[in-house]
């Protein structure tokens, strides 16, 4: 069972997983037939404490329905608003523009870009919320529920191109999207690793 907080949120219904997927836990999916990616570390990484990057949308799904088979318990993705919730106290304020000129937007976009944390650290290297509840504001981009399907088009979950990746700021992601970098978003900067972290609405048995 994943190690989780709570409850927490306004109406306290919401239980969290205190750190992202491990590529440790990804692979223990893997093993057992449940994901089709198998992911490594590089020698000084340690599987238990590296989150599982490279993760597209369908991924995350694979691992959220074999977790959910294999403990019987219901996990799923956040949704924007739960995560934005739970990441409040440790996210910064969207940053002023360097430039404000109009014209010089891009200027402003590569030169805060710069200040975002790329590197995959270990679990717990960033922030911890109040709650207990750690990196939300780190180097990985956690998918969530929520679709996007661009300006003024109705957002229907089963036919969905892209999704919100949530981090130090929002952006939205081609749903088989693996590596942000290569691949780029539909909306904001690219982010710098793509995974994920589970949610339940209901008490995990301990």
């Amino acid at each position: 069972m994943p190690d989780m907080v709570g409850p927490i949120g306004q109406d306290a219904a919401l239980w969290v997983q205190r750190h992202e997927v491990t590529v440790s836990e990804w692979n223990t999916c893997h093993d057992a037939g449940g994901c089709g990616l198998w992911l490594v570390t590089r020698p000084d990484q340690d599987p238990d404490t590296t989150p599982a990057t490279g993760l597209s949308y369908p991924d995350t799904q694979e691992y959220v329905a074999w977790l959910n088979d294999t403990t019987g318990h219901a996990f799923r993705l956040p949704r924007v608003a739960e995560w934005s919730a739970m990441a409040e106290s440790v996210i910064p304020d969207t940053p002023d523009p360097i430039f404000t000129d109009p014209r010089l937007s891009w200027a402003s976009a590569y030169m805060l870009e710069a200040e975002l944390p790329r590197a995959l650290r270990p679990s717990g290297s960033f922030s911890t919320t109040e709650d207990g509840i750690a990196d939300l504001d780190g180097s990985v981009w956690e998918w969530t529920d929520d679709c996007y399907a661009g300006s003024g088009a109705p957002a229907r979950p089963d036919r969905c191109p892209a999704f919100w990746v949530a981090g130090i700021h929002m952006a939205a992601m081609s749903y088989l999207e693996r590596d942000p970098a290569r691949g780029g978003c539909a909306v904001g900067t690219p982010p710098a690793h793509l995974g994920m972290r589970l949610v339940t609405d209901n008490a995990p048995r301990s």
